[in-house]
Order: C-alpha cells, then structure tokens, then sequence
C-alpha cells in the first residue's frame, strides 16, 4: 500500500497506517519481551528516557512504531528495533499495550489552575490524553519530556501543532510543563486481552 507522508499528533505520522490487521494482544505480549527493558512488559518504563506506553491508543502507538521503522521519526535505539519488526508484530505488540489501562492524579495540593495552558486541551489536566491521537504525559519523567519539547521546538521532530507551540516556549516554560505532568501519579492496570 502506498502511503503518504503527513504530519499528525506525537510526531511525523504515515496516512493510511490503519491496521489492515487489528493486533493481537495475546501475541503482542510476547513481543512486548523485546520492549520491557525499557518501556516495561505492562507499559510503565524502566528508564528515564523512555516514555510510558501502557494504555496509549493502539493507532497511536503503532503510527510512531511505523514511523521510527520508515526513519520519518528518528531514536538511536527505536529505530533500530522498529525496523526488525513485521507488520503484524507492530499492530500486535500495539494492541498488547493498548489493552492495559492508564489513569492519573494529581498530587496533593495541586492547583489545576496552574497547569500548563499550553497542553491541557490535548494532554489533558493530569496528563491523560483528551485527543485520540495526542500521548498520555503522566507521570513521564521531566527529562523526557523536556527533551521532546526542545526537540519539537528545535526541528529534530516535527508536527503540526507541537512545533508550533513548542516554538513560543521558552526554557522555563518547558520545564514547567515537564514539571507539571512528571508530578502526577500514573497507574497503569492490568492489560484485558
């Protein structure tokens, strides 16, 4: 199938990378066994550079697999395993994450008034995603998402809103709104397969 290029939510997204198959969670559990040392076997990740994926929608999660194994998106280490992987293998170890759930809070004492304008109406208030196609920031670590804001507001990722708004960011600003979402608590529950 032919695909073109667009631009879309989370990072350069390919049009048409609707499943033809919708995954398998069951398989894409086993798949997931390549995926745990950092992002964890239910989604919660083990390392600080690596965001959490437990409970992102199964289109989203695969539209950035699919676009760090075309090298539209570009990760030393996500590029590397995306391109190993089969199509089926991307749809099924999407469908596996994409079945755990994840919900957040805020802390103690937070202000919902103080979140990060900016981001609320597609990452919502405590860092659920509101849009179907915008990741969940909860509970990521403020370095990871420092690190993609800058690397929005730079040009190594582009997309047609979050370049946008990560250009009239300033550091401070960046670092609030990591600060923001990196305070939340996240849980991640079991995945139903």
């Amino acid at each position: 199938m032919r695909r073109a290029i667009l631009l879309g939510l989370g990072g350069l997204l390919l049009a048409g990378t609707a499943p033809a198959y919708s995954g398998d969670p069951a398989a894409g559990r086993k798949v997931a066994n390549m995926c745990r040392t950092c992002h964890g076997l239910d989604g919660l990740a083990k390392i600080p550079i690596a965001p959490h994926i437990g409970g992102e929608p199964e289109s989203y999660l695969q539209r950035q697999l699919r676009a760090f194994k075309s090298g539209i998106r570009r990760h030393e280490m996500m590029s590397v395993v995306a391109s190993g992987m089969s199509e089926r293998q991307i749809d099924d170890v999407s469908a596996w994450y994409a079945a755990h759930t994840a919900t957040a809070s805020l802390p103690k004492g937070a202000d919902p008034a103080r979140a990060p304008e900016a981001c609320t109406a597609c990452h919502g208030i405590d860092g659920i995603a509101l849009q179907a196609d915008a990741p969940n920031l909860a509970g990521e670590t403020n370095i990871y998402i420092d690190t993609q804001l800058k690397a929005f507001r730079g040009g190594k990722r582009v997309h047609e809103i979050m370049s946008g708004i990560a250009a009239g960011m300033s550091d401070a600003k960046i670092r609030a709104a990591a600060d923001w979402y990196a305070s939340m608590t996240l849980k991640i529950g079991a995945a139903t397969e």
